[in-house]
């Protein structure tokens, strides 16, 4: 009864496992990289050359349909709120900051009396407030 051993070393690799990793290491990417724009309005920021260091928290967005309808949106959230409720609901989201400061996304067709009306928010609550541009 001869046994016979099999040495030889096998040079094959499967690389079957590999594509398996990478496939979901570019499913993985795609779909965070979807994550990463915060605020999801479409917004024509009118353009400034200041740049200001401070930094919010918090932001509201106006949006202009056109034939004067404005839609105000809070940390870029798609549902609207209505103007009544934005006060009430900037208290509540900045009612534990210790500076509390908020800034607008204005669309550049919005009227500044629209912009003014958050302004005012600010003021009675003694909030600061940034205005949002694009760079020039």
């Amino acid at each position: 009864m001869a046994l016979k051993r099999n040495t030889k070393v096998d040079a094959q690799f499967s690389v079957s496992s590999m594509t398996d990793i990478v496939f979901l290491l570019l499913i993985f990417f795609l779909v965070t990289s979807t994550l990463i724009n915060p605020n999801a309005l479409k917004l024509l920021l009118p353009k400034s050359t200041g740049q200001v260091n401070a930094k919010a928290t918090v932001s509201v967005s106006i949006k202009d349909w056109g034939d004067d309808v404005y839609t105000y949106h809070i940390n870029g959230d798609q549902d609207p709120l209505p103007y009544d409720e934005v006060e009430s609901e900037l208290v509540n989201l900045l009612s534990q900051e210790e500076d509390p400061t908020f800034s607008i996304f204005s669309d550049q067709s919005v009227p500044v009396g629209e912009v003014v009306q958050i302004m005012n928010i600010a003021k009675r609550n003694h909030y600061k407030v940034i205005l949002a541009t694009q760079p020039e």
